[in-house]
């Protein structure tokens, strides 16, 4: 059965609460004299506040790379497609480009940053399944803009206000010394099993030799 307390934390405004609402709101706050519409740029900035400042610079990276390689796959995609559809819309070739397009995200995230594969096959899917042909080009850069945009104002936040992370709670305390503990097990088990194949292969040499004796 599925544990969902391992899912659940105590409800509690931290620093870190705090930053990710300032990152998100600046974002809005410029896009607002902009006259541009903030929600991408708002859920990069989301996702740019890690749980720690590396997580911050990988999920960050996770939704801007990810995004920027999606999209292009997305556009080159889509461009194909036009050439066999130039009204644009929805038919059944977009099926084995959605097949390419996946592949070809996947390949270049593992090349570039793995954990890019998912934000990217979002932009993917949306561009290929939910763009016209007049809007799909303009859709997929003002999106890796945003997203760029957002992922930044997270970062320079966290250089601001550092901290705000704190230590592991007793839950994730728990689970690590859990993980250590089951490590130790395994390499204990490893341990233990080499040396009963050491004690097997001497006692066999010395059965050898007994048997030649005797012989």
């Amino acid at each position: 059965m599925l544990d969902l307390e391992k899912y659940r934390v105590k409800p509690k405004i931290g620093l870190r609460t705090i930053k990710t609402a300032l990152a998100a709101a600046l974002c809005a706050f410029i896009y607002f004299f902009l006259d541009r519409n903030p929600a991408f740029a708002c859920i990069g900035a989301i996702f740019g506040m890690g749980s720690n400042f590396e997580n911050s610079i990988r999920d960050g990276g996770n939704r801007a790379i990810g995004t920027t390689i999606g999209g292009f796959i997305g556009i080159l995609m889509y461009s194909i497609y036009l050439v066999f559809h130039p009204e644009g819309g929805y038919h059944m070739l977009l099926a084995p480009l959605c097949f390419v397009g996946v592949i070809l995200l996947i390949l270049c995230c593992q090349r570039f940053w793995v954990g890019g594969i998912q934000p990217g096959g979002v932009v993917l899917c949306i561009l290929l399944f939910n763009m016209t042909a007049d809007t799909y080009v303009s859709y997929a850069l003002n999106r890796m803009l945003d997203t760029f945009i957002g992922v930044v104002m997270a970062i320079i936040v966290n250089l601001i206000f550092p901290g705000g992370f704190g230590p592991l709670s007793d839950r994730e305390q728990s689970k690590q010394a859990a993980d250590e503990a089951v490590e130790e097990v395994l390499a204990d088990l490893a341990e233990g099993k080499k040396l009963a194949e050491e004690y097997k292969n001497s006692m066999e040499k010395e059965k050898d030799k007994d048997e030649s004796k005797e012989e």
